[in-house]
């Protein structure tokens, strides 16, 4: 089985030892992912756009996503997120969980990790 990395460089990735996204057995699997903002609307798209970016180099696209995890510190937060998820998995919503966690930095309101079809 081949397995292929993509890595953006981010500050985590290297702190940590960890890739953005593991090609590998079929699937894509994004590691959890913030974003930068003020809102947790904000830090929402700018998650799903560096997860979208991920899975292009990879091949896939939000479309092939399987399953999904949300992780919030306040869960009242999920909510205003509803209508941006709506929107960028579509008509292919996957299997979802929301997770009530701390994150790695308090000023982070929500991270995304994902596994979608990697292309055959």
């Amino acid at each position: 089985m081949t397995i292929r990395r993509i890595s953006f460089g981010g500050e985590f990735e290297t702190k940590i030892g960890y890739c953005r996204a593991v090609v590998a057995g079929g699937f894509v699997h994004v590691a959890g992912t913030v974003g930068q903002g003020d809102t947790v609307e904000d830090q929402c798209r700018a998650a799903l756009a560096t997860i979208e970016k991920a899975l292009t180099e990879a091949g896939a696209s939000l479309s092939d996503t399987v399953r999904v995890n949300y992780y919030l510190p306040d869960a009242a937060e999920f909510e205003p997120c509803w209508p941006i998820l709506r929107e960028a998995f579509g008509a292919n919503p996957p299997a979802a969980t929301m997770v009530v966690a701390e994150l790695i930095d308090p000023k982070y309101r929500i991270e995304i990790e994902l596994t979608a079809l990697a292309p055959a």
